[in-house]
């Protein structure tokens, strides 16, 4: 979730000519209202809802934090959440499923939500999971072991921002059942040249399960259209890449 980010790069001056409608489906945004540090208001959320209707987006899988420190969210909170957005998006006529499955941070109370069965899923029992940025965990092998063992299907957030997590690293993962999920934005600079290079070198290696636009706020927004006009968003996009998302449709 905290990162530092570099300055962000320019996108490449090249006319959009598709969108995302051949994945159809965003599996990983913070559009719930007033729940983490995704959208605040309901108004934010049909906001960034519309912008990804408009890309293309047929179905939003909405992903809030669950994090001890910071955002303690429950699928009470997830779901008081997500009506509301549901209700608001019927009220202004916009077409568009939403469901929400969460973002777990692999704090201290991650593995023993595993033990416990207190998992927030999506689609086919997936789990969307993110690591600190500083240091792989020690109990992330234990951890992942868990997830299968019961029925899960892990999927870890933006891999490409971690610079601890070689890309041999990641393969071995996959091999294992973890699947892998790329933030599009990455491929504009956005959070800097090192990352976007990491995630250009993941499509080259075909490590990518899932594709999607972390949505935040507006400047996210903007960089999930800028995406668009990056060479390797099509080469992810197209090509027969085994993309997962429209699985979750």
């Amino acid at each position: 979730m905290f990162s530092f980010f570099k300055k962000k790069e320019k996108p490449q001056n090249k006319e959009i000519t598709f969108n995302y409608e051949s994945i159809a489906v965003d599996m990983h945004s913070h559009v719930l209202p007033g729940i983490d540090d995704g959208a605040q208001n309901v108004e934010e959320s049909v906001f960034l809802v519309k912008r990804m209707v408009e890309l293309g987006i047929k179905k939003i899988i909405a992903t809030p934090h669950i994090m001890i420190d910071f955002y303690r969210n429950t699928p009470e909170t997830i779901n008081g959440a997500l009506e509301l957005l549901r209700a608001e998006l019927k009220n202004q006529g916009i077409e568009v499923q939403v469901e929400a499955g969460a973002e777990h941070y692999f704090d201290e109370t991650f593995e023993p939500r595993i033990d416990e069965g207190k998992l927030v899923s999506f689609g086919d029992q997936y789990v969307l999971y993110e690591y600190p940025f500083i240091s792989q965990p020690n109990n992330w092998f234990s951890a992942m072991q868990k997830m299968l063992s019961a029925g899960y299907k892990p999927i870890l957030a933006h891999p490409e921002r971690y610079p601890y997590l070689t890309t041999d690293t990641m393969t071995m993962m996959r091999g294992w059942g973890c699947n892998m999920q790329l933030n599009t934005i990455s491929l504009t600079g956005y959070y800097g040249r090192e990352t976007k290079k990491r995630a250009e070198e993941m499509i080259d290696l075909k490590l990518i399960d899932f594709i999607s636009s972390d949505m935040h706020h507006p400047k996210h927004a903007a960089a999930f259209g800028d995406s668009l006009r990056t060479t390797y968003i099509e080469k992810v996009m197209f090509n027969d890449y085994p993309l997962k998302n429209i699985t979750l449709l």
